[in-house]
């Protein structure tokens, strides 16, 4: 059985960081890993994609000031999120594809495994 939990999240103030993590269990291989939120009364997005080869993608609000990465010997990914700002408050998902395609993508439907979030709260 697939799982996928994640950790890290918290209340920060602005300007502040925070480190996620994720760890997957029943799941192991090169598969395409990323990070998505939802913040209330949005719809969820993409925040930043791993795939084969270590490449990755990030959405444009968070460009510069995250940082995907992925620990295989501990298969556990991460979210380095810095300069944090009010408008990245949201609960936080770790989202695994069933490919270990090298394309990055950020697209909710194509990523098959997900965990149960964890919240970020940035206060001005």
């Amino acid at each position: 059985q697939v799982q996928l939990v994640e950790s890290g999240g918290g209340s920060v103030q602005a300007g502040g960081s925070l480190r996620l993590s994720c760890v997957v269990s029943g799941y192991t291989g090169n598969y395409r890993m990323g990070w998505f939120r939802q913040a209330p009364g949005k719809e969820r997005e993409g925040v930043a994609v791993i795939a084969r080869y270590g490449s990755t993608r990030y959405a444009d609000s968070v460009k510069g000031r995250f940082t995907i990465s992925k620990d295989s010997a501990k298969n556990t990914l991460y979210l380095q999120m810095n300069s944090l700002k009010p408008e990245d408050t949201a609960m936080y998902y770790c989202a695994a594809a069933d490919t270990t395609s090298w394309v990055t993508t950020l697209v909710m439907t194509e990523y098959k495994y997900w965990g149960q979030g964890t919240q970020v709260t940035v206060s001005s």
